[in-house]
């Protein structure tokens, strides 16, 4: 449906699959092209299935927007935590096939999918703004927060930890590990069971669920990105 993005429907699951033929850079044009294929996977009241390319899920914002800062990387920072809101008060189930790297703002995607499926392998899962000299965002903190355990909540947001896949799902970042070769059959196979959910009863358990989380997200986006907002923050 897009030069970056894929979208295919099948038997009640839609397939949405991120390829830029690199390391599926978060841009705006991505995240213009994932919010249409939302859009359509909405009007068709499926069970989503995000994936990435082999190898990587999302290496994270472009950097070379990121680095000139300015409007343009203001509102490519504030698009992708909207975009990740979003995912996290989808009305239908949200499944992600992470098929390796996962970093920053990839990570931030990944862990608003309901359920995740990773590659196992060599590949890193990181939050390293920290690292990086950025500190980190009110909403990262927010996404992150709702998924990780305590301590690797720490270790995640505030030390820049790199994690394994076998170590991700013990911290949160995945629920389960399979062969690279699997990742994607894997992660359709659990959304093709969950389109036998009630998806109004999912909807409305997932609104009280994640209200908390999704107004902190929210107001930490308005706070920190919102009208008169400058990026990199003075």
């Amino acid at each position: 449906m897009g030069t970056l993005v894929g979208y295919r429907l099948k038997d009640s699951v839609a397939t949405i699959t991120m390829d830029d033929g690199k390391v599926n850079a978060i841009s705006i044009q991505l995240l213009t092209e994932l919010g249409a294929a939302l859009d359509r996977a909405a009007a068709d009241s499926a069970v989503v299935l995000l994936e990435g390319r082999e190898g990587v899920f999302s290496a994270g914002f472009d950097l070379r927007v990121l680095a000139a800062g300015g409007d343009g990387a203001l509102a490519m920072v504030r698009g992708g935590f909207e975009l990740a809101a979003r995912l996290l008060s989808f009305p239908t189930p949200v499944v992600a096939a992470c098929t390796g790297h996962a970093v920053a703002m990839g990570a931030f995607l990944l862990l608003s999918a309901d359920y995740r499926v990773g590659a196992a392998g060599p590949y890193r899962l990181v939050a390293n703004e920290v690292a990086m000299g950025i500190t980190m965002p009110y909403a990262a903190i927010e996404i992150v927060r709702q998924r990780l355990t305590p301590a690797c909540f720490t270790r995640a947001v505030l030390l820049a930890e790199t994690f394994s896949p076998d170590d991700a799902v013990a911290a949160g970042f995945l629920d389960r590990v399979v062969e690279p070769a699997r990742v994607s059959e894997a992660a359709r196979e659990t959304a093709e069971a969950l389109t036998a959910l009630d998806l109004k009863a999912h909807a409305a358990s997932k609104a009280r669920a994640r209200r908390q989380t999704l107004e902190a997200i929210r107001s930490g986006i308005a706070k920190e990105l919102g009208t008169g907002a400058t990026w990199p923050p003075a």
